[in-house]
């Protein structure tokens, strides 16, 4: 399935994809190959190698005959040679030497390659193939309906135009086989196309739709993963662990294929284990395996009515072991290994971004709460001042009918009011060292 930020569609070159290369699932980065002899000069009477490899929507690659020996470089538009007739148009994966062991590697002769290499993309060609790739959308939602209205037990994942718009592959998934000649009369009728019907199991449709996994990253099946190997619950128990399916299956519904990532690593580890360890016959008892570490090579036992457990090396087991098949017992399990715990770190991410304190801020809320509470006081012993400079005022309008003393602030503070000295007072002059301001 093409990356949802290219603005081709359906797997993109460089120039033409919105996230410059950077799209991850069934995108620009899908399935790519690293060229490693691009750097390299080739012999003067070198003759470039004349098939091409070109990658389509998803994850499809084929091969075909550069037979007019025309220049292609990675991620050139071309016009190929479809199968059932007619043209399709894709994307130049490999080309080289390295296209060479792409078929030994796939098992594929030259002698096989039999489809040709038109020519570049024309502009006409990539209209007309955006065109048929903006109608897939529509095409699997409308035969999904008809699918339903014929009762058929599939699911159609995902549809494919050829570049020339003459013919359709419709993916779907089953759980047996379906009897779709009905649907694919109705869909002919309907598109105008010719159909292919090509069933995929449960990890394929996963691969061309993607997803994120329980890792949080990307699907490995749409994004790097090209071969599907079977997985089994041995996996897991090789592994320890535990058999639930709902954690080890993906969304698939199938088990996770990174089950099997690190089971060569157990594997060789388990080769050192002894099988079938149940029990260590003792003169005190049997001791019985309660676990073990087939990393460190320790295993731990326990007597019966003892909660403590016995931590003994492989080396010490299989000398039980053998001494037990020869009818000998041996007094106790023998000297307990020492196991080494490292003691734990205890990270300070108080300053680790040149900050002061991590509890800043509720230092900052406290002092806005107690802010707020003085505020609120205050407003209640606000309250009880109007009445007071109601009062003040009317004693000062009986003392001074003039009210030359000026208006209240809001405090109740008296706001006096300074005279011109220059204006005359009605009873003369002012006293010499008497202030104008008085009254």
């Amino acid at each position: 399935m093409g990356c949802g930020s290219c603005s081709t569609g359906g797997g993109c070159a460089p120039a033409g994809c919105k996230s410059n290369g950077s799209c991850l699932t069934n995108g620009c980065s899908k399935l790519d190959v690293y060229d490693w002899l691009a750097h390299m000069d080739m012999p003067v009477n070198y003759k470039p190698f004349n098939i091409i490899e070109v990658k389509f929507k998803g994850s499809r690659k084929e091969f075909y005959i550069n037979t007019d020996n025309i220049y292609l470089e990675n991620g050139d538009l071309v016009v190929v040679e479809a199968t059932t007739g007619g043209y399709d148009v894709g994307h130049v994966s490999l080309t080289g030497e390295l296209v060479r062991m792409q078929l030994v590697k796939r098992r594929v002769k030259e002698g096989d390659v039999v489809k040709k290499i038109y020519r570049r993309a024309t502009p006409a060609d990539v209209d007309k193939w955006k065109a048929a790739k903006d109608m897939e959308w529509e095409t699997m939602h409308s035969s999904r309906k008809l699918a339903l209205n014929l009762n058929l037990s599939m699911k159609i994942s995902d549809v494919d135009y050829q570049g020339d718009k003459t013919k359709a592959t419709f993916y779907y998934t089953a759980e047996g086989r379906v009897d779709f000649r009905e649907l694919i009369k109705k869909m002919a009728e309907s598109f105008r196309i010719r159909i292919e019907m090509r069933q995929i199991g449960m990890r394929q449709e996963a691969s061309r739709l993607g997803g994120i996994g329980s890792c949080g990253r990307e699907l490995c099946c749409s994004t790097w993963l090209t071969d599907f190997k079977t997985v089994s619950t041995a996996a897991a128990r090789y592994q320890n662990l535990s058999l639930n399916t709902l954690k080890l299956a993906g969304q698939c519904g199938k088990l996770k294929c990174c089950l099997n990532y690190e089971l060569d690593t157990y594997m060789d580890a388990l080769k050192h284990i002894p099988d079938n360890v149940n029990y260590l016959k003792t003169e005190k008892g049997e001791a019985k395996l309660q676990k073990t570490d087939i990393f460190k090579r320790i295993m731990w036992f326990s007597y019966p009515r003892e909660e403590s457990w016995i931590p003994l090396t492989i080396e010490r087991v299989k000398e039980i072991q053998r001494m037990n098949k020869d009818g000998k017992l041996p007094e106790d399990l023998g000297e307990i290994v020492e196991i080494e715990t490292k003691p734990v770190k205890i990270l300070d991410y108080e300053n680790v971004v040149g900050q002061d304190s991590l509890t800043r801020l509720d230092e900052r809320r406290n002092k806005n709460k107690n802010r707020n509470k003085n505020k609120n006081k205050n407003k209640g012993n606000n309250q009880q001042q109007p009445q007071a400079q109601n009062n003040g005022q009317q004693q000062r309008q009986a003392v001074d009918p003039n009210n030359t003393m000026g208006p209240l602030t809001e405090g109740g503070n008296k706001k006096r009011f300074r005279p011109n000295k220059n204006k005359q007072r009605p009873g003369g002059p002012p006293p010499q060292g008497q202030s104008s301001n008085q009254p």
